[in-house]
Parts: C-alpha cells; structure tokens; sequence
C-alpha cells in the first residue's frame, strides 16, 4: 500500500509538471482523467486534495485557484522559463556540442517545463550553418581530465593538428605529451585545459577537441598549481588560449575604446588619460599573432606604443603581410 501511495504522488508530480502552469491550471476531473489514460491509474477525487496536500508538505510548490472547481498548478519549477531559454540557447549555439547531442540535450531541457511553455522555449537562434564537431569523444576528454584533475595526476595524450590535405596529423613526432592538468577553460567556444606541460616546462594549454583520444591517467602525481597562479589573470593575457612569451606592453587608446580594454583585460587593467581625446593601457600579454590580430582589427583607434621590441615585432609583420 505504502509503495502505491509514492508511485501515486510521483505521478501526480509529474502530471501537475507536465500539463500545468500558472495559465493552464487543472481541475480535478482533468488531473483524474490524465492519470487515468496515460498512466492506467484510477483515483478518488478526494484523493486528489489529500495528495496535493502531501505534495505541498513536500515543498513542491503547487497553487491552487479556489472556486466552484479548485484549479491547480506548479508554480516555482527546478528552471524558470527564463533560465531553460538561456540554457537552450547555449547548447544550441556551442561548437562544441555535436549537433546530435544538442538536440538530446534540448529535450531533456525540455522536460523542465510544461507543454504550453515548450513553445515558448523554441528558439529563433540561427544556427544551422554553425561550425559543429561530427563526433563527441570531446565529451569523454573533458570528463578523463576533470577526474585527473580531481585525483591530482598527471595525464598523457596526444595531439594533433591539420596539413594542407586536410589530413590529421600527430604533433611532436606523434609521441605523447604528458601534462599536469590545472583547470579546463571555456574561451571562444572551445574547451582548454590549462596546465603544467612536462615537455615545454611551463604553463601551457591544449584544445580540447584537438586531443586525439581519450587521455591516459598516470599513476605520478601532478605538478601542483603554483600559488601564485590565477587562471582568471592569465586568461586575460593570452588571446584565443594561445600562450607565447608574456611581456607589458602600452597601448595608446581613443576613448571610445575603454569598453573594448575593459571588455578584454577587465575593470581592474591600469589606464590612465593621455590627452583629452585618448587614454594610454599598461598591461601585460602574450605576444602571438593573435595579440596582433586583435590590436590590428581596431586601426588606428588603438596603437602599440610600446616597447620598442615589440612595436618593430609588429611593424614586420605588417611588412610581410603587405610584401
């Protein structure tokens, strides 16, 4: 019996989930009819208040609109119709989610909410023509490193890049590097993890998705993460995760530019005015072709002031790219 009554109260959970909301609310006879035909199971309508009334001791949050016919609906849910919206939209826009498993993930999402309100969870995101991997071993890579990470080990894997054919081919002589994983990174779209590389000797990082396979965990301790390391400073000093020797440069900016500098180095990176119609940018980065790519993308609007190494770093560059 006792068995029965908790089947009974998840269904009834379930049913009050699924096809009710604030403006769909179900009366009684409608909760006892869709228990009837799709889960086989007939009750009293005085069960139906008792079992509400359990359900609400349980704080699960039902409301009910009294008149001739009491009307009842679940009110605050796991995920506000705002907040399953917002995680719609993330999954379908990721890269790094196979289009296949973006649409499992959604209707699982989907679940949260009721009938009435799925349509309203459907999205206008246009993401048909979006870059997504045709595998998802990305998936397993991710959940091998955080448990590395956890266990505090080291990891070995290799890693690959593309030739012109468009074939894959194995880095470092296909031999694979061994890593001690800090933290994984979410940055453009992709998956990072951030660590200590054995064979480079210093930080570094991988992209995820470029990790061939599944990575061995190794029994060796890993390198502890220095005291000193903060992943959310040197996110701000790579560009696009791709870590080169670090230097302070100075940057001469127009001040239409400060929501860019803050948008990339946060609120705290030191500015100070130049002139009434500029302000100048100390702050460190990593000098590879993406810090130079970013810096040309704004023209003059932003200048590199320095220092001079540097500053004829890029001015070569320019040359090349106009030769």
């Amino acid at each position: 019996m006792e068995k029965d009554n908790k089947k009974r109260l998840m269904l009834m959970q379930e049913v009050l989930e699924k096809y009710s909301d604030e403006e769909h609310p179900l009366t009684t006879a409608q909760i006892i009819r869709i228990l009837d035909e799709e889960y086989g199971m007939k009750i009293h309508r005085t069960t139906v208040g008792k079992d509400i009334a359990d359900l609400i001791e349980m704080d699960v949050d039902v409301q009910c609109t009294r008149s001739t016919q009491n009307r009842y609906f679940i009110g605050t849910r796991y995920f506000e119709l705002p907040e399953l919206k917002l995680l719609v939209d993330a999954v379908a826009s990721s890269k790094f989610i196979t289009e296949k498993k973006s649409h499992e993930l959604i209707a699982k999402l989907d679940r949260f909410a009721s009938v009435y309100q799925r349509e309203n969870i459907k999205r206008n995101i246009h993401t048909e023509s979006r870059i997504k991997p045709n595998n998802e071993r990305s998936f397993y890579i991710v959940d091998c490193i955080n448990d590395a990470i956890n266990q505090g080990r080291k990891v070995q894997f290799t890693y690959f890049e593309y030739n012109a054919n468009k074939e894959k081919v194995l880095r470092n002589d296909g031999k694979p590097y061994v890593f001690s994983p800090y933290t994984l990174v979410w940055n453009g779209d992709y998956y990072y993890v951030v660590g200590f590389s054995h064979k480079h000797g210093k930080t570094g990082t991988f992209r995820v998705d470029r990790i061939e396979s599944t990575p061995e965990i190794l029994e060796e301790r890993a390198q502890p993460v220095p005291a000193d390391f903060s992943i959310s400073e040197y996110t701000k000093t790579v560009f696009q995760m791709y870590d080169e020797q670090r230097v302070t440069v100075e940057l001469l900016c127009e001040n239409e530019m400060m929501k860019v500098i803050i948008d990339r180095f946060g609120e705290d990176v030191h500015t100070e005015i130049a002139d009434s119609e500029h302000f100048k940018v100390r702050t460190q980065v990593s000098l590879s072709p993406n810090f130079f790519g970013w810096l040309f993308g704004f023209g003059e609007k932003i200048t590199l002031q320095g220092p001079d190494r540097v500053v004829q770093r890029y001015r070569e560059m320019l040359e090349k790219a106009l030769g």
